[in-house]
């Protein structure tokens, strides 16, 4: 322990002796969260609906065909009920209910027939706004259709009853804050600590480490224990930043937040750490890590959602820790999802923890 207590402060004081490091700790975060979310768009292509259908009409028989063939949706037609249907948009797996109730095809000629209840998961405030539009879209012309044969003269609106659920205003910046926290900790505890290792490299230090007797597994914890510190500070900045600048808290617990940050910054510092020991030089670190921080951003929900991709694709993205982070982070801070609901994520991010740190000790190469 006396041994990890000096690795410590001397990477404490390397830290800190940098001219810019400290700058960037604090610098970083705040201008991530104050700029990017101002700017920051983004698009959607797919959209699954599922769709309660109560009256089993052939208008509503019409409504469910129309849905399926615009090419838009991946319809589930044949769920049994609201709370089943509720379950699968809490789950993720749909993105849109589109709910018709009972004789919806008999009362269309009163003057204030039962409307169609359309509900959108709008964590995702893009693709919960465009869904319901596209939803709205189609079932507006078949309902067009359908008022000119029966002679309805109800207005169109007046069959629809609207609700976003999880992000009510749809504002964009509650969904792109949680991801905007993720790149934070990749750029913090991955990028980091593989600079400050090839540095050393570089430098001719890390070569006096090496003819100490010095264990793999302190040598490791020493680089990476800073950078748990520093991760998890910026993560606190950034979550305060979030609720007094853009009003946004999280729903959930912080406890099941920072569990999973911990297990996330654990794997990306023990992933950074192997890069760092297979990298002779800044310039090859630099290049391997840009490739794979691009990776983590565009194949692991991050910027576009994982189930918008192609099948191919999505099954690439498993093997991505930050898919299961981003998960985690928009379900707990947006719908108050708990632990045991996510027990799926978290058992992945532990499983990339353990596996990426005992790669780092192992691929340390020590000197006799």
């Amino acid at each position: 322990m006396r041994i990890l207590a000096i690795l410590l402060e001397k990477e404490f004081r390397q830290i800190f002796r940098n001219s810019f490091m400290p700058k960037l700790i604090i610098v970083f975060p705040i201008m991530v969260m104050l700029v990017i979310p101002l700017v920051t768009t983004m698009d959607v292509r797919h959209v699954g609906v599922a769709v309660v259908d109560a009256d089993r009409s052939p208008l509503s028989q019409r409504m469910l065909s129309h849905l399926e063939a615009s090419g838009w949706f991946t319809v589930y037609g044949d769920v049994p009920g609201y709370a089943a249907a509720l379950q699968l948009l809490e789950q993720g797996e749909v993105d849109v209910i589109v709910e018709i109730p009972r004789h919806f095809e008999r009362d269309m000629v009163l003057a204030s027939p039962r409307p169609v209840s359309v509900s959108a998961n709008s964590v995702n405030a893009s693709k919960g706004a465009l869904g319901m539009q596209y939803v709205l879209q189609v079932i507006s012309r078949t309902l067009r259709d359908a008022q000119a044969e029966k002679g309805s003269g109800a207005a169109i609106s007046d069959f629809f009853a609207v609700q976003y659920r999880y992000n009510e205003i749809l504002d964009y910046r509650h969904y792109m804050i949680p991801a905007l926290m993720i790149m934070l900790l990749i750029m913090l505890c991955c990028f980091l600590p593989t600079l400050n290792i090839v540095s050393e490299k570089e430098r001719g230090t890390i070569e006096q480490m090496n003819v100490t007797p010095l264990n793999r597994m302190t040598f490791t914890l020493g680089k990476l224990i800073p950078y748990w510190i520093i991760g998890l500070f910026a993560l606190s900045v950034a979550m305060l930043l979030a609720r007094l600048v853009y009003g946004l808290s999280p729903v959930g617990s912080l406890g099941a937040i920072y569990l999973a940050a911990g297990l996330f910054v654990l794997a990306m510092s023990g992933f950074g750490v192997v890069l760092a020991n297979r990298s002779e030089t800044m310039q090859q670190a630099m290049f391997v890590m840009f490739f794979f921080v691009m990776l983590f951003v565009l194949m692991s929900g991050l910027m576009t959602p994982v189930e918008s991709m192609p099948d191919w694709a999505q099954k690439i993205t498993v093997v991505f820790p930050p898919r299961y982070f981003v998960g985690v982070m928009r379900s707990v801070y947006l719908k108050g999802t708990s632990v045991s609901e996510l027990h799926a994520d978290y058992i992945a991010l532990a499983v990339f923890a353990v596996a990426f740190n005992l790669l780092a000790a192992v691929t340390y190469k020590k000197q006799s």
